[in-house]
């Protein structure tokens, strides 16, 4: 399945999140809520990733973690905070060039409008 077409999924699985319980949900509650979404549509979610880093060919043993994976392709990083911030784009970006996958979707459930709060970032595209 193209990137594209998760992607799709995933959005509708935001929708169904955010319109069930409303929104202002803390961040661990959308993530548990959103993967079982994405695993009722049949779609293989990881959650809580590790990346670890290797700088100059040492394992640094410190890394992130992402919040969810989709089919190993897409990246989600979810947040319930008053207003986005440039720090959270970048995270995102981090983890995408990290992974060396294309596709990663920024999410914020605290908002009054989630069509506004769903952002896609690309990486190599």
């Amino acid at each position: 399945m193209s990137e594209n077409k998760i992607a799709y999924q995933i959005r509708e699985a935001i929708y169904d999140v955010y319109n069930k319980p409303g929104p202002g949900l803390f961040e661990s509650v959308s993530e548990n809520a959103l993967s079982y979404e994405l695993r009722k549509r049949g779609l293989d979610v990881k959650f809580q990733v590790p990346i670890n880093i290797v700088y100059d060919g040492i394992d640094m043993r410190a890394g992130f973690k992402m919040d969810l994976i989709v089919e190993d392709k897409v990246i989600i990083e979810l947040k319930s905070v008053e207003t986005l911030a440039l720090v959270h784009y970048k995270q995102l970006l981090t983890y995408l060039k990290l992974t060396n996958l294309k596709l990663g979707i920024l999410v914020n459930f605290n908002t009054s409008d989630i069509s506004k709060s769903i952002f896609r970032k690309v990486n190599g595209l």
